[in-house]
């Protein structure tokens, strides 16, 4: 977030656009809150659809002007899809050139050859880490699951042993670390460093992904002892291509947009100086659009180049890459808009004021928030935006570190035990053939456990920064 989006926002919030007093305002957040939830969950109503309604709805309940709102909502809406519709199309691409030239297929098959046995499990969940970077969860869980059941299958593995550190690799990326579209909105919203964030969260994954994948996966495998159901083994695109990119340029490419906002991060504790010429540099090389940028370029060589792409495979495998994110832009964008209806109409002041007479930490707060609206709606995006809308004012006068662990707070919150209502449920369930039973003692508790731990490592992580 820049620094004049910030003051716009602290303008914004230092004049609500309704004179409500604190119980109004907190029934209009409820009444929102549950519009949006009772649309999601009971009319099975679009996410997109649900927090525009919800937005208009938080409105009138506080008793905002109608046009006031929508200006809120609008608002919002440009500034968060500014802020990161471009960084999610960018990651979408990337996604795209990874699964289609093979290059995911390289890692994963690359991996698993220096892999058996009891190293199986944490290979597992270091192929869904490594090519969970770029991609969506759903797009991750479609390209790893696959192999997942091969493995099991090949190797007379228990499912479960497999497949739950690869679950736990995918949902930690999604949950903790940019460029995904739920902790960038966030770290947009409370105005946290990216860089800075994108190393504390890599400090908070590891041990939780460690925890919640090979380790839980002992337990899980005892408690649902179930063989790779055939009929979802499919054959996996890469077999139809004559070559695929090599493991190390393929993995050069995933790693390639993280190492350089690493190095700005970095550049940024050490240096210190925005009138260094190195700082200078970083400062834009690092930068989330010029790095994923730099990834995508490359990546049309060393992945779709390498595989034998013809510059209009090239060019149609980067069309297909945006059609299926329009949703995810829209809900994200929505969120954006709910997020600034929630500022605007004065919901920030009254968590700082309620927070001052409170014992529990911001962070703790933050993650409760988060947590809350994840069972509610089941959607870790919308978790994650609403929380940010309503836990931003929170951030003002935190330090650097405290900024990006508060991102972090919220986002192990929108991870907490997912269940019927979230649409990774039924993925894992089917794709898995498990019974609703089955998939809440391993899916649903994993998640549990990844939000558990994530949190509980931020608060650590807190005492020290």
């Amino acid at each position: 977030m820049t620094s004049l989006s910030v003051e716009i926002l602290a303008a914004d919030a230092a004049e609500p656009i309704t004179s409500a007093g604190n119980a109004q305002l907190g029934i209009a957040v409820l009444a929102g809150i549950a519009v949006i939830v009772l649309l999601i969950t009971r009319f099975k109503l679009h996410a997109f659809l649900a927090l525009t309604i919800g937005s208009l709805a938080l409105g009138a309940f506080a008793g905002a002007p109608l046009a006031d709102t929508i200006k809120s909502f609008t608002t919002g809406l440009g500034t968060t899809v500014a802020g990161v519709g471009v960084l999610i199309a960018l990651g979408a691409i990337l996604g795209k050139l990874l699964a289609d030239s093979g290059g995911a297929d390289q890692i994963v098959d690359t991996i698993l050859a220096k892999a058996s046995g009891r190293a199986m499990p944490w290979a597992m969940v270091l192929i869904a880490s490594v090519i969970g970077l770029p991609l969506f969860f759903e797009v991750g869980i479609v390209l790893l699951i696959p192999v997942v059941l091969l493995v099991a299958k090949r190797g007379n593995y228990s499912l479960m042993r497999i497949g739950v550190p690869a679950l736990a690799g995918l949902s930690v990326m999604h949950g903790l670390i940019p460029p995904h579209p739920g902790p960038l909105v966030a770290i947009d919203a409370v105005g946290a460093n990216l860089g800075v964030t994108l190393a504390l969260g890599l400090l908070v994954a590891i041990p939780t992904v460690i925890i919640a994948g090979p380790v839980f996966s002992r337990f899980a495998a005892r408690w649902v002892d179930i063989p790779a159901p055939e009929k979802m083994i499919p054959a996996r695109p890469s077999e139809e291509l004559e070559k695929r990119p090599g493991f190390g340029a393929t993995v050069a490419t995933v790693l390639l947009p993280v190492v350089l906002m690493l190095v700005k991060a970095l550049v940024d504790i050490v240096v210190d100086d925005p009138d260094n010429s190195v700082q200078k540099v970083t400062d834009v090389i690092g930068s989330p659009l010029i790095a994923l940028l730099a990834a995508v370029i490359v990546g049309m060589f060393s992945l779709g180049r390498a595989a034998g792409f013809s510059k209009e495979r090239l060019s149609s495998t980067v069309e297909k890459s945006l059609a299926p994110i329009a949703g995810i832009l829209l809900i994200v964008g929505a969120g954006g808009g709910f997020k600034q209806t929630l500022i605007d109409i004065g919901v920030g002041q009254m968590i700082l004021d309620f927070s001052k007479n409170w014992s529990i930490p911001a962070l703790l707060l933050a993650w409760l928030i988060a947590v809350a609206i994840r069972l509610a709606t089941g959607s870790a995006t919308v978790a994650t935006i609403s929380a940010a809308g309503l836990v931003a004012p929170l951030a003002e006068g935190m330090s650097t570190g405290e900024i990006s662990l508060l991102v972090l707070a919220i986002g192990a919150g929108s991870l907490f035990f997912s269940h019927v209502n979230d649409a990774g449920f039924w993925l894992v369930k089917e794709y898995f053939g498990m019974n609703v039973g089955q998939t809440i003692k391993t899916w649903s508790v994993m998640e549990t456990i990844i939000s558990v731990v994530g949190i509980a490592f931020v608060l650590l992580l807190s005492l020290v920064l």
